[in-house]
């Protein structure tokens, strides 16, 4: 890990919107083997940092199954999804021959057992060398724009993650502009102004 880009461990560095994400090297399984990529290999895309607790539990299959099946749907907006847990590459190979749900993801699956990258994003747990449930969207200039964080007993929607990436995508390339509540492509935006105070 840089020690430049390191968090929570008195370096000074601090997680923002609209800051630098951390960039760190992870060894990934993905399609049926291993490598180890780096955040920043990512450069020019979207990606989509997708923190969960533990491979083999209950609610990570639910999410992970509803990430794979909007998988294309990510990849069409240029962006590439990283799931990212404590568990090893080997335990993510392992789940992934053995579970039915688990065997339909397209996307690479990161491992961070000694917690480093977990740290780095704010989401380890240190009582349980887990991660909390919190998804990154980071833009290809490597700056983070959205990001969540949820208690480890409540499950997130791929779909509302897609439709922020999409309302992230659409206020980078068009500058001025903004997305309102509940936005989504093709729907009406803001531009502000003098002119709209009180008008809304």
């Amino acid at each position: 890990m840089e020690k430049e880009n390191c968090c929570g461990g008195g370096c000074g560095y601090e997680l923002k919107i609209g800051r630098p994400a951390p960039d760190f090297e992870a060894e990934i399984y993905h399609e049926d083997d291993t490598k180890k990529v780096k955040l920043s290999d990512y450069k020019g895309k979207w990606v989509i940092l997708f923190f969960y607790p533990a491979d083999f539990t209950f609610v990570c299959p639910t999410e992970l199954l509803d990430m794979a099946t909007h998988y294309k749907a990510f990849t069409e907006c240029n962006a590439e999804v990283l799931s990212v847990s404590t568990d090893t590459v080997f335990v993510h190979k392992a789940w992934h021959d053995n579970s039915p749900t688990i065997s339909k993801i397209e996307f690479p699956m990161a491992a961070d057992p000694t917690g480093e990258i977990c740290k780095a994003f704010g989401t380890y747990i240190k009582e349980e060398g887990l991660s909390y449930r919190a998804s990154f969207v980071i833009d290809p200039d490597g700056i983070i724009k959205a990001y969540e964080m949820h208690d480890n007993s409540i499950g997130r929607s791929a779909k509302e993650l897609l439709r922020k990436l999409k309302a992230a995508i659409y206020v980078k390339e068009n500058g001025g502009e903004v997305c309102p509540a509940n936005w989504s492509p093709g729907g009406d935006t803001l531009t502000p102004g003098l002119d709209l105070v009180g008008k809304i």
